[in-house]
């Protein structure tokens, strides 16, 4: 922690002005045109999802998919439209599912744009498949490629938060700072597991009543749950930028990313809906190209290089708006002992 304050202070100094979102995208940007060769980090994993090898386990979703159609009553409330679009979809995501998808994990990770696509063409012709019929051996490739993505990213998200705030990357630093922010962004992840898990558990009980009740009842209490995990979760979007840039432990980065977006609520909620609306809303773009042409190239490279400057300036606003909040509790400190002295000397 020492070393990362002290180059964070040394290469910008300490200013008590309002942190700005304009400020922090167009810095976090020019540190990514700086240093494009981050970008290779996301690219790199989109080819091997859209060109290697596709994990699946379509016939363990078939079958469980037959298995859950079986049960009595499950055809009562739905319509036949209803019942065939439930069909398309499952069959949908059985044929598309790709396990190598796991790699982009949270809430730390490399961002990827085939993940969310989900290819099943490409333009060497269809990828190798290979089909995971244990329920075992699936869990297991599951963790893995979960803690390969967690891992690595946490090199993606050590880079890049060196690029930003210092200027420069120092990959012997990066290297000696990766296992120990590796295993607490794991710690993490593990956190964010139980937090949802907690949460969904007995919301799908709930859930499951409202929907044998009328498929409105159904519809608001899915709304409800979106509603209860986005309001659990948004507080904790920065609890991995505390890991990397101040080598916090994984309760002291939850706690500061809670004080942040508390303190900052309107700022940091405008900050969250930019980078959600230029990443999203540029993903459309990058989509164009069918993903059996090599123009997804192009795409990928793009998709890379916004998420990865989109990144580097949620650091830049992170560190930015921490000193801040810092710099005004130690004003509102002073003026509470100076009012104090006042009143002890009258």
């Amino acid at each position: 922690m020492e070393y990362w304050t002290d180059m964070i202070e040394s290469e910008t100094p300490i200013s008590s002005t309002q942190p700005s979102l304009i400020r922090s995208l167009r810095t976090g940007f020019d540190a990514i045109t700086n240093h494009v060769w981050l970008i290779l980090f996301p690219v790199m994993l989109d080819i091997f999802i859209w060109l290697g090898p596709h994990l699946r386990i379509k016939n363990m979703l078939d079958t469980t998919y037959q298995e859950i159609v079986r049960i009595p009553g499950w055809s009562a409330y739905q319509t036949p439209d209803t019942l065939k679009a439930n069909q398309e979809m499952w069959q949908f995501i059985a044929d598309h599912f790709n396990l190598t998808i796991l790699l982009r994990s949270f809430p730390v990770g490399i961002p990827s744009l085939m993940s969310g696509r989900t290819p099943l063409d490409s333009p060497m012709g269809s990828p190798l498949l290979i089909e995971i019929s244990s329920l075992g051996i699936a869990f297991i490739i599951c963790v893995a490629l979960t803690l390969i993505g967690l891992i690595v990213g946490t090199l993606y998200y050590i880079t890049v938060a060196q690029a930003s705030l210092v200027g420069k990357v120092d990959f012997g630093r990066a290297l000696t700072d990766w296992p120990r922010a590796a295993l607490r962004e794991i710690g993490l992840a593990l956190a964010w597991g139980i937090i949802f898990i907690a949460v969904s558990l007995p919301a799908i009980c709930l859930i499951s009543l409202f929907l044998l009740g009328g498929a409105s009842l159904g519809q608001l209490s899915l709304l409800f749950y979106a509603g209860v995990l986005v309001w659990l979760f948004f507080p904790l979007l920065f609890s991995g930028h505390g890991i990397i840039t101040y080598q916090q432990k994984i309760l002291a980065s939850m706690r500061s990313s809670v004080r942040l977006t508390r303190l900052t609520l309107p700022m940091t909620g405008l900050m969250i809906l930019v980078i959600i609306g230029l990443s999203q809303g540029l993903d459309i773009i990058w989509r164009w190209p069918t993903e059996d042409s090599w123009l997804s190239l192009i795409g990928i490279a793009g998709h890379a290089f916004v998420t990865t400057g989109l990144l580097a300036a949620s650091f830049i606003y992170y560190r930015d708006t921490n000193r801040w909040i810092e710099e005004a509790l130690i004003q509102t400190k002073f003026s509470s002992l100076n009012r104090g002295g006042i009143k002890k000397n009258d």
